[in-house]
């Protein structure tokens, strides 16, 4: 059984080294060393099943510790105690005296009742020191004031104290038990004066300091007593452990604020572990924050309590703050447009564009076609032109266009292009043949998503200035509307 225990307390020293939690062998009791780093504000709290750990002067004790879903923890403060109960360290070891203990077989005949009241009329500071003094008789004492002050009228006249049979025998039996017995000063020096490493022993000092986290060491007794692998060791622990490296710098910023050194942010001698916050969050009621981390062994965020953030980096608080509020004033200042239902689409403005356009160049080429036929009638009455059919097209299409479009279906007299362009003869004293302008721009629109550009060039030099200014307008127009997009 002893070497199970060893094998156990071995174990337990190897996890705490791997998480960077040092461990210290006490001289005697383990419940005294624990309960003096405590009560010097060394270590935060005692974790111990025994309850007089209190009585070598523990402030925080731990119990009842449940792991898991829904885990939980029960914690007992002596101010809690001494606040409810009116019981502080004294008054407890007193009444470990009474009733028994680890030390002290307790006094016969006392229940935890009587005990009570005797500690509370002696009070809390008095009550050792009349112990030591009177020794444990000044409780015959305190029994039969308590006693007196329940009598008769008659008995409070005489001052007499009226006690009973089995009173007498209860009282008879505690002065017995004290007759020669001088025990009870060696539990008092025994919790008051406890065998175990003081607190600035040079001991206690090496097992203060920081001591590093082994990651590697932790995976391997996971994976040897668990079956873990490595990534599910690391998601259970290292936010633990982020947590924990932000809980000490929170209280090396308490402490120095305690001290009257307050030291901004960027100027303490050891670098904050929150880089960031993300976002808050709300995590089974508590108000918490999504924090980013830095250089936190390839952890990049966990949740960790607002309180612990506020105590740690409250200028970490105020950056989000203020950008999540500047982040607001750019959405106020900037509304996003709303789009029209009635909008008509980009492409069919650009369509409707380049329709109006080629309507524009139709337009001053028959007028062109027109004076050349009166030029013609002044010079010649029967002159003959011959135009080349490239330039008679009054729409320029691609040249990858041309074959794909059948002029047969405009006039019989417009062949299919893939093939060198035409001439044609055109008797200038007959009525001048219709513009299929109309067919043209159908033409237009069935390849206006190839069309990137058209060319003027010809039309405007011999154009009206009128029309020349139109177009130009228009093609102004229309490349600020593609340079928006």
């Amino acid at each position: 059984m002893g070497s199970e225990f060893s094998c156990m307390i071995k174990e337990a020293k190897l996890l705490g080294v791997a998480l960077g939690i040092p461990s210290l062998d006490g001289v005697e009791e383990a419940e005294a060393q624990c309960a003096l780093l405590n009560s010097e504000s060394l270590c935060d709290g005692c974790f111990s099943s025994d309850s007089d750990i209190f009585l070598f002067g523990a402030r925080t004790v731990y119990r009842d510790i449940c792991l898991g879903e829904g885990g939980y923890v029960v914690c007992y403060e002596m101010a809690d105690i001494e606040r409810k109960l009116g019981f502080g360290r004294n008054s407890l070891i007193t009444l470990a005296i009474f009733l028994g203990s680890d030390y002290s077989p307790g006094v016969r005949g006392l229940g935890p009742e009587s005990a009570c009241q005797i500690v509370k009329s002696a009070g809390d500071n008095a009550v050792l020191q009349r112990l030591a003094l009177e020794g444990l008789s000044f409780a015959k004492k305190l029994k039969g004031s308590r006693k007196q002050g329940c009598s008769s009228k008659e008995n409070e006249l005489n001052h007499d104290i009226n006690i009973n049979g089995e009173e007498k025998k209860i009282m008879d039996r505690i002065e017995h038990d004290l007759q020669g017995e001088d025990h009870f000063l060696q539990v008092i020096d025994a919790y008051l004066k406890p065998k175990c490493h003081s607190a600035d022993s040079e001991v206690v000092h090496r097992v203060l300091a920081l001591h590093p986290f082994h990651r590697i060491k932790l995976q391997q007794m996971c994976a040897q007593v668990f079956d873990w692998p490595p990534e599910k060791t690391d998601e259970y622990i290292l936010p633990k452990i982020a947590e924990r490296d932000l809980r000490r710098f929170a209280n090396l910023r308490s402490t120095s604020s305690k001290l009257g050194v307050r030291l901004p942010l960027d100027k303490m001698p050891v670098k904050c572990p929150v880089s960031g916050i993300i976002k808050p969050r709300k995590v089974h009621g508590q108000e918490c924050f999504e924090v980013s981390w830095e250089e936190m062994h390839g952890l990049n965020t966990s949740i960790v309590p607002a309180d612990l953030v506020e105590s740690a980096c409250p200028e970490k608080i105020l950056e989000f703050e203020e950008r999540r509020a500047q982040g607001k004033k750019q959405n106020h200042r900037k509304p996003k447009p709303k789009k029209s239902e009635n909008r008509a689409p980009l492409k069919e403005i650009d369509l409707k564009l380049q329709n109006l356009l080629l309507d524009i160049e139709l337009e001053s080429n028959a007028r062109q076609k027109a004076s050349l036929t009166m030029e013609a009638k002044s010079t010649n009455g029967n002159a003959v032109i011959e135009v080349d059919q490239m330039k008679q097209n009054l729409l320029l299409l691609p040249t990858e266009l041309e074959g794909k479009v059948e002029r047969n279906n405009v006039s019989g007299r417009y062949p299919t292009g893939s093939h060198a362009a035409t001439t044609e003869v055109i008797d200038l004293l007959s009525p001048s043949p219709s513009v299929p302008s109309r067919m043209v721009s159908k033409c237009q629109r069935a390849s206006v998503d190839c069309i990137e550009m058209i060319d003027l060039s010809e039309s405007e030099i011999e154009a009206s200035p009128e029309h020349a200014k139109k177009a130009r307008e228009l093609r102004l127009f229309l490349a600020s509307i593609r340079q928006d997009c």
